[in-house]
């Protein structure tokens, strides 16, 4: 395996309970955040996982928002909204950055790709993205498109649930991919479901649980036993799932 020198651009984030925040409404009565005073970020990859509705998606939002990023996605110079639902979380947040500068970044996140593909159709700038529109390609072939030409190293790259554009061939490419970016000094916040995309070594796991959010180690999290569960036990869990009791 290629050696790891990656920045630390992204120390940590502070969340700031002052005037407007009210832990009694959305989003600040989300357990993910509830009682969460600071979260530490690997200076390679950060990984968050949780159940659909454990707030970890709104959570990344509001990290990429904090950080500068468009609600929708894109780059920091992206400043469009296609249906403004984004919450306030973002104006509680304060990051704690490193003294070296990222020289790149962006923000990517599955549910808003499609408008972030049309904002670089109308800004005429696909030739950052490999030469042709976005739209013209398959999810995954856009995605890819993304990562091998658009994220050009040393940079912050925030990433909501990137799996949803690959297969699972493809999302060992993409593994591939993001240790070469890591390996030019670039830091990931990733919030994902895959237990292939969380299983890269140099990072570490934050799981939105009922109680907050907990570092967890590969091996414990839902993904990876359930995942391993089932292939091995394939027969057995159909039976259960399927039976008409």
């Amino acid at each position: 395996m290629r050696a790891v020198d990656a920045e630390h651009y992204w120390l940590a984030a502070r969340f700031e309970r002052r005037d407007g925040w009210d832990g009694d409404r959305y989003p600040f009565n989300l357990s993910v955040v509830r009682n969460l005073d600071e979260l530490t970020f690997h200076p390679k990859v950060t990984f968050i996982v949780g159940e659909n509705g454990s707030g970890k998606s709104t959570l990344v939002e509001a990290l990429a928002q904090a950080w500068g990023f468009n609600a929708e996605g894109g780059s920091q110079n992206f400043n469009f909204a296609t249906r403004p639902s984004h919450s306030e979380l973002h104006n509680f947040v304060r990051p704690i950055r490193a003294i070296k500068r990222a020289k790149d970044g962006f923000f990517l996140r599955a549910e808003s790709f499609f408008n972030v593909s049309t904002q670089i159709d109308s800004l005429g700038v696909v030739n950052a993205y490999g030469g042709a529109s976005l739209h013209e390609q398959s999810h995954g072939e856009s995605f890819f498109a993304l990562l091998e030409h658009r994220f050009r190293g040393k940079g912050l790259y925030i990433l909501d649930e990137p799996e949803a554009a690959l297969s699972p061939n493809r999302q060992l490419s993409f593994l591939s991919r993001l240790h070469e970016l890591v390996c030019d000094r670039s830091q990931f916040i990733i919030a994902t479901h895959s237990p292939i995309i969380l299983a890269y070594p140099h990072s570490w796991i934050y799981a939105a649980t009922s109680s907050g959010l907990e570092r967890i180690e590969y091996e414990d999290t839902d993904h990876f036993q359930i995942t391993r569960n089932f292939l091995n036990r394939r027969q057995t869990f159909l039976d259960i799932l399927l039976s008409e009791d």
